[in-house]
């Protein structure tokens, strides 16, 4: 693994007793760490890129890419495990180093992050699940009418999210809930919208929002865990607590305007 080029000590602020981490830099091109090394850290990207990668057929195939705010390397603090792929600098990058024993006292002054952490590892669960029985079909039926393993498209709502200054439309699915926020390629969430194309400042979490649709009436609430506001109309939502969303309504999701459409 290339060394740092610079690494530090400091606290943590907003913790009763601030945990140590480690704030370590890495130049463009070198490797934070390899596939197959035992995990005792993870990271957090303060700025620049980090590409995750992963061997496979002889070469190695890049998985994603990380940006400010991301985080990685959890798992093997998680499994205790080899680390599954590669972390590498694209530019020159600074990361948040975060040991085990941060870890822990992270995730008990700060519970919001043991919560997107679980998100995470359940979406991861029942993907699998989902994939062992798509893998089951095909050798029951046999290989001329397999599904496909990746996630069925979901049908267009006639129910829509309008972006105020783009006019891009985002449509609701079809379930009686629907989740607004950026996809994450790492984990594999991809929210039902996807706002990633009208979020240039990166304001709005990963699962940021849901709306629910009762009957004829409609319901937007504010996730756990949110980093940045959501409201209705210029009233900000409180978190877990469904409003109820009307045809015409002006929603904000971070940074992002949107306006709630019908047919």
């Amino acid at each position: 693994m290339s060394n740092p080029v610079f690494k530090s000590t400091a606290a943590v602020p907003g913790a009763k007793k601030p945990p140590v981490y480690t704030a370590v830099e890495h130049s463009a091109g070198s490797y934070v760490f390899r596939e197959g090394e035992l995990g005792r850290e993870m990271f957090i990207i303060q700025e620049g890129q980090v590409e995750i990668t992963k061997r496979a057929a002889g070469e190695e195939r890049q998985l994603a890419v990380l940006e400010k705010g991301d985080f990685f390397g959890e798992m093997a603090l998680l499994e205790d495990l080899p680390r599954a792929g590669s972390a590498r600098a694209l530019v020159h990058v600074k990361l948040v180093q975060i040991n085990g024993s941060t870890f822990d006292q992270m995730l008990r002054d700060n519970p919001e992050i043991a919560v997107r952490m679980m998100r995470k590892l359940s979406r991861r669960l029942r993907e699998t699940d989902q994939q062992l029985r798509d893998l089951m079909d095909q050798t029951n039926r046999g290989f001329s009418d397999v599904p496909s393993l990746q996630a069925p498209r979901r049908g267009d709502a006639p129910e829509r999210l309008v972006h105020e200054t783009s006019g891009m439309e985002f449509p609701l699915s079809r379930g009686s809930e629907t989740t607004i926020g950026r996809k994450d390629p790492v984990t594999g969430i991809y929210p039902d919208i996807d706002l990633t194309p009208v979020d240039s400042q990166r304001s709005i979490s990963r699962r940021h929002a849901k709306i629910y649709r009762r009957g004829a009436k409609y319901f937007l609430g504010e996730e756990i865990g949110t980093m940045n506001s959501t409201s209705i109309n210029g009233t900000r939502l409180d978190t877990g607590v469904p409003a109820e969303l009307r045809p015409g309504d002006q929603v904000r999701c971070g940074v992002v305007a949107l306006r709630f459409e019908l047919p």
